[in-house]
């Protein structure tokens, strides 16, 4: 079998892909970013996943993560992208008109699958919530190394709003919160999430994982608290995992 999968991850402000060892989850390339087109529509998007392709020159599987509920290829939502995504079915489309073989996951899924597999939660049991703080908020709930999909805790109503307007690293940038004012937010959502799933690790991950070394004496947990050993690459080495046959 090919060990190697190009991953792609859709974000709300850039999209960006590499080529990924599924074995070691190692990038075998460099990163290439493109920035998410404005107002995130489908062809505007489709467009920079043929230019991304074309960049690493790729023929092969194609692992995506997207920044939606995706079931069976079909996006179901579109919390940070344009409404007309819903109902497309991205994985035939590419498949059909742009003949590319691609598979598609949630996007905090995938981050998730990477930190499962290769990260902060290799051989860890218990119930593990992955969190993804950049756009929006992300989620992905595991259950001794099973992942539950497309679980939408972001969407959690925190003092009448939902939890990511208030507590994203967006809504911090929005608001010009200093880390201080807004880590008293994702303490309280991350409060949300143990009242609710009782997990034994939450893992912090996404574009805020890059400022760990700033936040990490600020943010509390009763659980286990870990920051996203891949970082801002966790969502391109999930979703290669995902396009691939092997057990994760």
């Amino acid at each position: 079998m090919n060990n190697k999968i190009l991953g792609i991850d859709i974000g709300g402000s850039g999209i960006k892909g590499a080529i990924v060892d599924i074995k070691t989850g190692k990038l075998l390339t460099e990163r290439f970013r493109i920035e998410t087109p404005a107002g995130g529509k489908p062809q505007d998007i489709i467009n920079v996943l043929i230019e991304l392709t074309e960049h690493f020159k790729w023929r092969g599987k194609i692992g995506c993560g997207f920044p939606a509920v995706v079931k069976s290829g079909v996006i179901c939502t579109a919390a940070n992208i344009d409404n007309s995504w819903v109902g497309i079915d991205l994985a035939k489309e590419l498949k059909h008109k742009y003949k590319l073989n691609a598979t598609i996951i949630n996007d905090a899924d995938a981050a998730g699958l990477a930190e499962i597999k290769f990260g902060a939660a290799k051989n860890k049991k218990g119930t593990i919530i992955m969190t993804t703080i950049g756009t929006g908020i992300g989620t992905a709930v595991f259950y001794n190394g099973v992942l539950l999909p497309n679980t939408e805790f972001g969407h959690l109503e925190i003092k009448g709003e939902i939890a990511e307007f208030r507590a994203s690293d967006a809504a911090r940038k929005r608001e010009d919160l200093s880390l201080k004012k807004w880590s008293k937010r994702l303490n309280r959502y991350i409060a949300e999430l143990e009242k609710l799933l009782w997990p034994d690790m939450i893992i912090i991950g996404g574009g805020i994982a890059k400022k760990k070394e700033k936040i990490a004496d600020l943010l509390k947990a009763k659980c286990e608290l870990k920051f996203a050993e891949f970082g801002n690459e966790a969502g391109i080495i999930g979703a290669a995992l995902y396009a691939t046959n092997t057990k994760l």
